[in-house]
């Protein structure tokens, strides 16, 4: 059956392709399908993260273990997402995306101010009103409410019991729901794909094709190295299985330029696919969907570059320190939906006095590298869940004869 998904997907790609390279524009009327796969995909989202999130606190144990899974998390997502800039910035300095270009940016107009900067990402993170960012849809502050309700319900104990069993019932229920859409990722994958391929073509790609091809092989790099060196020395699985297993989330990711949207995919795959256990990957998954952007992190190296060679501008070493030191903070303060890496490219640009209207230049093919970008962002997701269950394990199987002695 997993096998049969994977070259279900694999056949929408190939048709997607096809019927929108022929009938270009036209292949708006395939839009709906799409629409019905992401409406059902942010239908579950919701429910799904805070649920999932209440378990992953509340089987935690004990304070020291999530203090302990979250550490992990979080320190394994800052290091890749800086690693991720670097070579970002290495792919501009050796593909050279931005030199002898003559684009036109047609007047699109440059908003500097939508991003509030990291301390107002941060201050952001808590709801002023729970049931507000519930009914918005506001995945950090949601999580931020899952994570204290999880913590409530551990510090009330024995009378917090029901509580407890009924969000183990209702995750379990959002897990069959996830497992029913899921079925229909090949419709949805092909309902969304085909109008971006129909309406961009290859004749608007041309121009940018250097910057393109420097973007998809900075992914494949990290992918293939940073990913694949997490996997094997720290999360003891073979890298090959580890891609195989991931392979429909990365695709659904590509599709629909979400990391939120993508997560229910994100998550049945970790588990069924890769044997990361629900309590990790229920508090692993969604902070990584919210705060892990690797694929974000490359695109601000490369972009600042292709930026930097477009104008002329020549970036010392400590402006490329700064780049990669806000890249890392503006990828981890993007929001998981699809255009945001644009929006925080601003911050990034704004911080090395690089001119904003460099966004302009990439605004009409950000939707394609949107798709590359996605799909490290959650292949990166399910690294750390891997990396973090294999420690896990080690240490509670180290910890009886550490007792001992």
């Amino acid at each position: 059956m997993k096998k049969s998904l994977m070259w279900q997907i694999v056949g929408a790609f190939v048709l997607a392709i096809i019927v929108g390279l022929i009938f270009g524009e036209r292949t708006t009327f395939i839009q709906p399908l799409g629409d019905l796969f992401l409406r059902l995909i942010k239908f579950i989202i919701v429910p799904l993260i805070l649920s999932t999130i209440i378990v992953g606190v509340t089987s935690a144990g004990d304070m020291k273990k999530l203090g302990r899974l979250g550490g992990k998390t979080i320190s394994y997502y800052l290091v890749t997402s800086f690693i991720a800039i670097t070579i970002g910035l290495v792919a501009g300095f050796i593909f050279q995306p931005g030199t002898g270009m003559n684009l036109e940016t047609n007047g699109a107009a440059v908003e500097p101010n939508e991003t509030g900067g990291v301390v107002q990402t941060l201050l952001n993170i808590i709801p002023i009103n729970p049931i507000e960012a519930l009914a918005t849809g506001n995945v950090l502050q949601i999580i931020f409410f899952a994570i204290f309700i999880g913590l409530g319900i551990q510090l009330v104990g024995e009378k917090a019991n029901t509580v407890q069993r009924f969000f183990d019932g209702f995750a379990e229920i959002m897990y069959k729901i996830t497992g029913i859409i899921m079925t229909l990722v090949p419709l949805g994958i092909f309902g969304l794909l085909a109008p971006v391929v129909g309406e961009y073509g290859l004749s608007v790609l041309l121009p940018l094709i250097k910057l393109i091809l420097a973007l998809i092989v900075a992914c494949i790099v990290h992918a293939a190295v940073v990913y694949s060196f997490a996997v094997k020395s720290l999360g003891k699985m073979n890298p090959l299985d580890f891609f195989k297993g991931i392979f429909p989330a990365a695709a659904v990711a590509f599709s629909t330029c979400s990391s939120s949207g993508t997560l229910p995919v994100t998550m049945k795959n970790t588990q069924e696919n890769l044997g990361v256990s629900k309590e990790t990957s229920s508090f692993v998954l969604p902070l990584g969907a919210t705060i892990n952007m690797d694929g974000t992190a490359i695109y601000q190296g490369l972009t600042v570059i292709f930026v930097a060679q477009y104008f002329g501008s020549q970036l010392s070493i400590s402006q490329l320190l700064t780049v990669a030191l806000v890249g890392t903070l503006a990828s981890i303060g993007a929001a998981g939906v699809p255009g945001a890496g644009l929006i925080m490219l601003t911050m990034t640009l704004a911080a090395v006095n690089l001119p904003l209207e460099g966004i302009a230049l990439i605004a009409g093919i950000d939707r394609v590298l949107d798709m590359f970008r996605t799909s490290v962002n959650i292949i990166g997701d399910a690294s750390a869940s891997v990396v973090v269950e294999a420690s896990e394990k080690r240490r509670n199987s180290s910890g009886p004869a550490a007792e001992a002695s």
